[in-house]
């Protein structure tokens, strides 16, 4: 299975990427065709939006996957091992109540809004809601799939913590000459 949430998430990456070239393409587009030729691009606006949001949930699942989100450690950090698999514990499942929150919000607005259409797209507005189910879904499996991982204390004791201190890699060796 982590194989598989490894694999999704490289194919994700590669998904945000072409997203975001996308975007680029449609908002630089429409600017220059409206300053240079008082025309645009219909669509550009809406789609763009759409792919932003889509970007950030699919982005916010890789990054859950590296454990790229910034955080601080101030309490854990003064814990031992017990301690922080407790807190990291505790953590799961807090995020886990929070992906069942969204899923339920998200699929109930994406039913309720199966029928309407966007503005501009004419396709139905529940594909932009959608992103919040499949978040949630993809996130409670690497969640669960963690859990699992430090209850049976297969975790690392480097791998309880659920983020990164700066926006550096870590592992990333900043002394090697180029």
């Amino acid at each position: 299975m982590t194989r598989l949430i490894s694999r999704i998430c490289w194919l994700l990456d590669q998904t945000l990427a072409a997203m975001l070239a996308l975007m680029v393409v449609l908002v630089f587009g429409n600017v220059v065709l409206r300053y240079a030729f008082n025309s645009g691009i219909s669509v550009s606006e809406e789609l763009s939006r759409w792919l932003f949001v889509w970007m950030t949930f699919m982005g916010a699942v890789v990054a859950l996957h590296e454990r790229a989100h910034l955080g601080t450690d101030m309490l854990v950090g003064r814990l031992g091992p017990a301690g922080r698999k407790v807190c990291l514990a505790i953590s799961y499942l807090a995020m886990l109540g929070i992906c069942w929150l969204i899923f339920r919000g998200s699929l109930d607005q994406t039913r309720i809004n199966w029928e309407t259409t966007s503005a501009v797209m004419e396709v139905p507005v529940a594909g932009f809601y959608a992103c919040g189910v499949v978040f949630a879904v993809l996130a409670s499996c690497i969640l669960v799939l963690d859990l699992l991982r430090l209850l049976r204390g297969e975790m690392a004791e480097s791998e309880l913590q659920m983020f990164q201190e700066s926006e550096e890699r870590p592992h990333q060796d900043d002394t090697k000459a180029h």
